[in-house]
């Protein structure tokens, strides 16, 4: 006890930690770091990632909720306030955030044998603009929190992921845009980007639980004409970003998504900016064979950096098998996607579809462009709210299935 409190007088008096220091010995640190192609571990070994993605808990996405015109939050949003008026939808969206993802669910993920998380979440949580019921800037953090704590407690380690940017990264659904990544030409939006960025890696800078920060999910789609002069602007925004984080954290990982759904690495020049850098891929709907990452294969060995899948799946189990085991016979990390949704049989757990839910989704079919439109399309107010408050229970874990042959096609125990 007497050489622990020295230790600690000693680190105070030189600026450190207690928590820092005393995690390192024989050259191991309390954080991941990168070495040559390799992640490492806190114990100084390579490691494997093996998870899942928690999508549409933070960033609901509309093919989740089986909608399909309606397709991102926003769009989302303004189908249940028309339905059900914001008041009872800000409602819906506070329970959702409570109960979509749990302590159970985290213990659950670790039992079945997986060592991380990815978490998707949109920046509205970190700025007062209405978001999901909400308009506080803290709300992100009383969420990450939770999450990050129920992780350390399990075991779990956690990449964080800005699904949604300022101004829209992709110009697409899923970053909940308006459908063009003006992140990439507006001042004030990169600037939001990075102050938002600092103020997360601020409050997890000494968290081990932490593996580091995805940036950017699937930055520009390949739909723009002027995708080629978009694409020039990527990377100097990552290093504007990343120096950002680095003035109040020099300890976790920044991750870096290529343009075009994550899968353009042509786009990078400087892979030697940060040495605490590694590189993230998302694919899908592909064959299994080696030519359907080589061209991942061979961007980590020219940078010399590791890469990741932070996305795919999205497919039959018996695809998911096969595409896990190409993964890791190239040494590449995953994380599937995603945990949960409604009744697909595509994540490892099911939620059972309510009553009357097929209501609510005609509704997101019809013809809502005028309030004439509105009104006379509405289903009856009583049973969209009895739908409604069904799915708040059915995305609890205790009603989920377990989707068992999936999660066997991850390699992992049900």
């Amino acid at each position: 006890m007497r050489c622990k409190t020295r230790l600690m007088t000693l680190c105070l008096l030189m600026g450190l930690s207690f928590c820092t220091l005393a995690a390192k010995n024989g050259g191991k640190t309390a954080f991941f770091k990168v070495d040559g192609q390799e992640l490492i571990a806190p114990d100084g070994k390579p490691f494997l990632l093996q998870g899942t993605n928690l999508g549409n808990w933070l960033n609901p996405e509309g093919y989740m909720f089986l909608f399909d015109k309606v397709s991102s939050y926003r769009l989302i949003d303004q189908a249940f306030k028309e339905m059900i008026g914001p008041d009872a939808t800000n409602m819906f969206w506070r329970k959702f955030q409570d109960s979509y993802i749990t302590r159970e669910d985290i213990f659950y993920i670790k039992q079945t044998g997986m060592n991380s998380i990815r978490v998707p979440f949109h920046y509205k949580l970190f700025t007062s603009e209405d978001y999901m019921g909400f308009n506080n800037p803290e709300r992100g953090f009383e969420l990450l929190d939770r999450v990050i704590g129920w992780c350390g407690e399990a075991g779990l380690y956690v990449i964080l992921d800005m699904h949604d940017a300022p101004g829209g990264q992709t110009g697409d659904n899923i970053d909940d845009s308006y459908g063009y990544p003006w992140l990439l030409e507006s001042e004030n939006d990169q600037q939001l980007f990075c102050n938002i960025w600092q103020k997360i890696a601020k409050r997890y800078a000494k968290n081990t639980t932490v593996i580091g920060y995805d940036l950017l999910n699937e930055p520009i789609a390949h739909y723009f004409t002027n995708k080629d002069e978009l694409n020039k602007k990527l990377e100097p925004l990552y290093k504007r970003v990343t120096e950002s984080i680095r003035k109040v954290d020099k300890n976790h990982i920044v991750l870096l998504g290529g343009a075009q759904w994550n899968g353009n690495f042509a786009v990078f020049n400087d892979w030697t900016f940060d040495n605490k850098m590694m590189y993230t891929c998302h694919r899908y709907w592909c064959d299994t064979l080696q030519s359907n990452i080589q061209d991942f294969v061979d961007f980590r060995k020219k940078v010399n950096r590791p890469i990741y899948m932070g996305e795919t799946g999205e497919n039959t189990d018996e695809w998911v098998g096969a595409f896990r085991k190409l993964l890791e016979k190239n040494n590449i990390g995953w994380h599937f996607w995603p945990y949960k949704k409604l009744p697909e049989k595509s994540g490892v757990m099911i939620i059972p579809k309510p009553q009357n839910w097929d209501l609510i989704v005609d509704y997101t079919r019809k013809d809502r462009s005028s309030f004439g439109a509105v009104r006379d399309n509405r289903p009856d107010q009583k049973l969209v709210r009895a739908a409604l408050d069904e799915l708040l229970e059915n995305i609890k874990f205790k009603n989920n299935i377990k989707n068992q042959a999936y999660i066997k096609a991850l390699g992992m125990q049900p």
